[in-house]
Parts: C-alpha cells; sequence; structure tokens
C-alpha cells in the first residue's frame, strides 16, 4: 500500500514562509497528477495547487503568486513553498497523489499562521 508521509508544518508569523513536503518513500510507483488540498475549521477541503507529471502548475486563486508547488520525480515527492502567510492560510494541509486507478492521500499537516 502506498502512504504519503508530509512533513513541514508548524506555526508562523504572517508575512513568513514555509516549505511543505510530502513523499511516498520506498514506492515502486510513479504518479501523474501530485496536488495539495488543505481544509479550515467549518470549511470544505480546497485545492490549493496541482502539478501534474509534465512540469506545469495549477493554483487556487487566493494563493497564486504566494505559493509555488514543485515535485522531484525521482524521489516521488512533491513540495509546497508558502511565502507571504496569511492568518486565512491557517489549515491542515493533505497532499494528494494520483496514478491510473488510484488516488493517495497524505496524513495532513497543521499550518498555523499567527502572531
Amino acid at each position: 500500500q502506498v502512504q504519503l508521509v508530509e512533513s513541514g508544518g508548524g506555526l508562523v508569523q504572517p508575512g513568513g514562509s514555509l516549505r511543505l513536503s510530502c513523499a511516498a518513500p520506498g514506492s515502486i510507483f510513479s504518479f501523474n497528477a501530485m496536488g495539495w488540498y488543505r481544509q479550515a475549521p467549518g470549511k470544505q477541503r480546497e485545492l490549493v495547487a496541482v502539478i501534474p507529471s509534465g512540469g506545469s502548475t495549477n493554483y487556487a486563486d487566493s494563493v497564486k503568486g504566494r505559493f509555488t508547488i514543485s515535485r522531484d520525480n525521482a524521489k516521488n515527492t512533491v513540495y509546497l513553498y508558502m511565502s507571504s502567510l496569511k492568518p486565512e492560510d491557517t489549515a491542515v494541509y493533505y497532499c494528494n497523489a494520483e496514478r491510473p486507478g488510484y488516488d493517495y492521500w497524505g496524513q495532513g499537516t497543521q499550518v498555523t499562521v499567527s502572531s
């Protein structure tokens, strides 16, 4: 079974930066699209950013220009670099990875933006 392991969450002040990582250690599979979602209390889970294997990217309007998604296909790892963080970015962030017929999720990592 493929397991996605997330890291990098934590507490940061407004205007600060964090880098999230998500990897499938030892996986024999490669993935098509990989992405990040987030969910704040009382809100639906929303797509933050997605990157297919070809390298193009899409971002939610709320994070465009502040967040950058990238991936290392050899390591089956996806990153989310978050800059100019706002309190509204506070949420649990979930990694997602897809291959034909399969869909995998990370355990979630808490990002809290507060002074």
